[in-house]
């Protein structure tokens, strides 16, 4: 069986292992990219004209932006440990980060003016959401959410799905630009698995079936989503986390339910 074409695999195994940017995705908004690094390690970058959320997935590090030092940040070892620390970077801005222990650290991008000052984002800044019911329970830590109004284009969200459960369910999508009724927003979907020998699976689809990608998503990988329904299922003995980046025109997450499916909202 072929890869499939929204399929993103770690291209090693320390060191920059993703860098999907909008020529790479085929897109215009959304970048991505994630470094393994090991303690004492360096890294930063120039963010041009767009705006950065820095995210530790895992691990500690000293991060400065354009000379200014943000002290230490991270407090978790694994994605699985609770809520994320993260740092927002404006355009036209220069950033490094030190390594002070084993670290993953991803980099969510989009276009973006330089207005919004540098700021750290702690646990804690959102409150975690339950969403669902029974088997369609996940937990949720927003980083970046639509109403903190203090970024141009990203949006950032992190998930813990349990074991067995659905996310991202029912069906929904964001791929047209109709407020107040839908918005348009490309996104990638970051999955870790705890164990990390597990899978998962994302289907991503369109009404019409254009595009109907079914796929088994193992620790560590990228999935693009340019449009469509992309729900996510887990499976026994294996909980999900994945990491959400969302950019579009405007800066508004409104989805639209499969309406077939739509009975689930009132049924577990």
């Amino acid at each position: 069986m072929s890869k499939s074409p929204l399929l993103r695999r770690p291209t090693a195994k320390t060191g920059r292992i993703h860098d999907v940017t909008p020529v790479d995705a085929g897109w215009t908004y959304v970048g991505f990219g994630l470094s393994r690094l090991a303690a004492g390690a360096t890294a930063g970058g120039d963010t041009g004209e767009r705006e950065l959320c820095l995210v530790l997935v895992s691990g500690k590090a000293r991060f400065s932006v354009d000379g200014k030092g943000f002290g230490e940040l991270g407090e978790r070892m694994s994605p699985f440990e609770g809520a994320p620390w993260a740092l927002y970077v404006p355009a036209g801005s220069r950033w490094q980060v030190e390594a002070t222990t084993d670290l993953e650290l991803a980099e969510c991008t989009a276009p973006g003016g330089g207005s919004y000052p540098a700021r750290v984002i702690p646990p804690g800044t959102h409150p975690r959401v339950t969403r669902g019911k029974g088997n369609n329970v996940r937990h949720v830590y927003n980083i970046m959410p639509e109403d903190d109004d203090a970024a141009h284009s990203l949006l950032v969200v992190e998930v813990i799905t349990p074991q067995g459960n659905t996310s991202s369910y029912p069906p929904h999508k964001h791929d047209q630009d109709d407020l107040p009724n839908e918005s348009l927003l490309e996104e990638t979907y970051y999955h870790r698995l705890n164990p990390p020998q597990g899978f998962a699976f994302q289907r991503v689809y369109t009404d019409d079936r254009s595009l109907d990608e079914a796929i088994a998503v193992e620790d560590g990988d990228v999935v693009l989503v340019p449009r469509g329904y992309h729900p996510v299922a887990t499976t026994a003995g294996y909980e999900s986390y994945y990491l959400n980046v969302m950019a579009g025109p405007r800066r508004v997450w409104k989805f639209h339910n499969a309406p077939e499916h739509e009975w689930i909202l009132s049924g577990v």
